[in-house]
């Protein structure tokens, strides 16, 4: 019996491509697909499924309040992140949060079945740079980076800053009052030791956490 997969992406074309490549395999099918997260948390309430495969970046819900979430209700089962965001950006925070493994869209193509297989199995997966991530948080060094102090939401609130965008917009994304996204970048610029939004610009550029497009 093969493993059903399901797939949650915004993109089509990515459920598409991830739907031809599973076809060629003995092992593994696309059973679901899922655009929004919320549409991915009731697909995910429906039925046992084999595998998860997670976009970050959807409508309806936060990624990583998602995974928490999908965490609550099926505790079994594995989620495999596969995302355009930097590994030094979330994940980190995604495996935290429960997933079991972290694939950049970026990664290698021959890498993709087996991460699958291997998170499916009951596995983890994370690249040798998260490893260095999960080392550095582990010895907890005094050199640790300020922005690996952030809470998740301080986190997400400051990649949308450093991206440009208005604090308005990010209440809106984020469905939060401007007052409450105000006081999270307080928090932020403090935790960080930084006086304004330029700091953390610079900040992000020089940590390699600025993305050149948001997907």
């Amino acid at each position: 019996m093969k493993i059903e997969v399901l797939v949650a992406d915004d993109h089509a074309i990515i459920r598409d491509g991830l739907k031809k490549i599973l076809d060629d395999t003995d092992d593994l099918v696309v059973a679901g697909e899922a655009s929004d997260g919320n549409q991915t948390l009731d697909k995910v309430r429906e039925r046992e499924w084999g595998l998860l495969i997670l976009d970050l970046s959807m409508q309806g819900r936060n990624g990583l309040d998602l995974i928490k979430r999908i965490r609550v209700e099926r505790p079994k089962l594995p989620i495999l992140i596969f995302s355009m965001h930097p590994e030094e950006q979330y994940a980190l925070r995604a495996l935290r949060c429960g997933a079991s493994g972290y694939l950049s869209k970026e990664a290698d193509g021959d890498l993709l079945l087996p991460v699958m297989r291997k998170v499916a199995g009951g596995g983890t997966y994370f690249s040798n740079k998260v490893a260095e991530l999960l080392l550095l948080e582990a010895s907890r060094d005094v050199n640790r980076p300020p922005h690996l102090t952030l809470s998740d939401r301080e986190y997400e609130i400051f990649t949308r800053i450093v991206q440009g965008t208005s604090l308005t917009e990010i209440a809106a994304e984020l469905s939060l009052s401007i007052k409450t996204v105000s006081t999270h970048k307080s928090h932020i610029l403090g935790k960080m030791g930084m006086s304004n939004h330029v700091d953390l610009v610079r900040y992000a550029i020089e940590h390699h956490l600025l993305e050149v497009s948001r997907n």
